[in-house]
């Protein structure tokens, strides 16, 4: 297998807060607020005009999404991404780095991460520690808007990074990829329902390992080092040589997996972006497992 160099897939606060202080931001680097809470909770465009870090916009993944799709937060297309992000002021030169608000420290930052990667772009980067940790340091915010000159970016889709329902399923006959499950165990196993779902039941794909995503954040909201992400996959023996798939309730959390492997040197891991939200409700009920009320294991 040929080497490849890596980008950088986390910037630090300093980092960032230095390349404000500097005046770096600008056509060649582009700061997103992706930040997105569950109805009823926090309203993250209102957290968002009320504070940022000065100079980012804010990336809405319920405007950049497939509005027509059933499942919940599919990929836009290669166009719709490409105008939604081209008018953020990002080009193909442009280094991005996202972040979002969330007390976890991040939350949907890697799934913005992973679309940008998905969509062809590799100088993406999410904030460590994400906005939490930005206030926590004393780093400066701001009310203000940006308003970025829009840019042309043109938006290539990588297969290699995405899976499809038709390849997950199937994958259950060929096992030629791993499938890990990012949601926390007792949705994975069907002992605690899905968060605001209606109609959706919890459980999970036959033959998938869970390995729930807060586990790859530390309690104070930063990503574990890579031999700390290396032991909890080994601890699954989830073997990084081989090809794996995430996955997740909406491939969000997924992302985070396919991250905490970028971070140990395996940049290819796949998303299934219908994840559980598609796959309960189009495949076979014996491919289904859960150990809840009418469950399959």
């Amino acid at each position: 297998m040929v080497h490849q160099v890596l980008y950088r897939a986390l910037v630090s606060t300093r980092w960032l807060a230095e390349s404000v202080r500097t005046g770096k931001l600008g056509p060649s680097l582009r700061v997103l607020d992706a930040s997105w809470y569950s109805p009823g909770t926090r309203n993250a465009r209102k957290e968002y005009l009320e504070r940022h870090v000065p100079g980012a916009s804010f990336f809405d993944i319920e405007e950049c999404r497939d509005t027509a799709s059933p499942y919940e937060m599919m990929l836009p297309s290669e166009a719709s991404f490409a105008d939604y992000v081209g008018r953020l002021g990002i080009s193909n030169h442009t280094h991005v780095v996202v972040y979002d608000g969330d007390n976890l420290g991040s939350f949907y930052a890697p799934r913005v991460w992973w679309m940008f990667r998905v969509f062809g772009h590799r100088t993406v980067s999410v904030l460590n520690g994400g906005f939490r940790n930005w206030l926590k340091e004393g780093h400066p915010v701001t009310s203000e808007l940006s308003h970025p000159e829009p840019a042309i970016f043109k938006a290539t889709l990588d297969r290699s990074l995405l899976k499809t329902y038709e390849q997950v399923l199937e994958n259950l006959e060929s096992k030629r990829f791993r499938l890990v499950d990012s949601r926390s165990q007792g949705r994975y196993l069907g002992t605690e329902p899905e968060p605001d779902a209606v109609g959706l039941d919890s459980g999970h794909i036959r033959g998938s390992v869970n390995m729930p995503f807060m586990d790859f954040l530390t309690e104070d909201g930063f990503e574990k080092s890579p031999e700390e992400l290396r032991a909890l996959f080994q601890d699954k023996k989830v073997d990084l040589s081989q090809p794996l798939i995430a996955t997740c309730r909406k491939g969000v959390t997924a992302c985070h997996i396919a991250l905490a492997a970028y971070l140990c040197g395996k940049p290819d891991v796949a998303v299934y972006d219908g994840s559980w939200s598609e796959w309960f409700r189009r495949a076979p009920p014996e491919t289904r497992v859960s150990q809840g009320k009418g469950g399959k294991a």
